[in-house]
């Protein structure tokens, strides 16, 4: 039976595409999968701690990063990859802080992959021992499906975006290790249940860690560094500088 209209007749035209598509997508998937890994083993022989950050547009990835940088700096060497589809505003702003960084536009690429980290890291050329943050393309789609060879997926979303974030983009959320709710400090003049999202994170990925958080005004950073500290002392040989 045809799956698109229900009828008995075989629609051998309309199978083939479909087919082409998922062998194709099992390739590209397959050859960033040999990347990551060639990456995340290039990570465990110099003890960088590397972490995927991902969230929509305007949840507040790049000021979580400043503050980050800023909280770290004086403890650890933190190096930043910086994925946009256009511009180095964003690069422009680590750079500010002192931290290297590397910027990847994708143009129409709504993702990074293995290989753009590949690259960026051979550029950054991040001291053994070192964190790296990758901001992802604003996106809760397609970074889900990609492994960059990190350590873990961090996704960042905010009370501005609407309680049942979780629940329209749950593939994202269940392959997180943890979900940072951003910008708390609105709670008050928005309409968003911080309780009711949290149990929506816990129905789709009970094991996730959940930081609510003000990149702004500091709030939440102090945990979102402890939690930092701790993971890298569970993939790090040596203590980060």
């Amino acid at each position: 039976m045809c799956g698109t209209c229900g009828c008995t007749e075989a629609h051998h035209h309309d199978e083939a595409p479909d087919t082409e598509t998922i062998v194709l997508e099992r390739k590209v998937l397959a050859k960033n999968d040999e990347l990551a890994a060639r990456n995340r083993s290039a990570f465990a022989e110099r003890d960088i701690l590397a972490l995927n950050l991902v969230s929509s547009p305007g949840a507040g990835k790049t000021t979580l990063l400043e503050s980050t940088i800023r909280r770290l700096r004086a403890e650890r060497a933190v190096a930043v990859i910086e994925g946009d589809q256009e511009t180095p505003l964003d690069a422009e702003r680590i750079e500010a802080t002192g931290a290297p960084v590397v910027q990847i536009n994708t143009g129409a690429g709504c993702h990074l992959d293995a290989a753009m980290v590949h690259r960026a890291v051979d550029t950054l050329d991040p001291q053994p021992g070192a964190l790296l943050l990758i901001e992802n393309v604003g996106n809760l789609v397609c970074p889900a499906l990609f492994d960059l060879g990190e350590h873990g997926k961090v996704v960042i979303t905010s009370v501005t975006e609407g309680t049942d974030k979780p629940l329209k983009y749950p593939h994202m959320f269940a392959v997180a290790e943890l979900v940072i709710v951003n910008k708390i400090d609105l709670l008050p003049h928005v309409d968003f249940d911080l309780d009711t999202c949290v149990k929506y994170v816990r129905k789709i990925n009970p094991g996730a860690t959940i930081i609510p958080m003000s990149a702004t005004t500091g709030e939440g950073i102090e945990a979102w560094c402890e939690w930092i500290e701790a993971r890298a002392r569970q993939v790090c040989r040596r203590p980060m500088p």
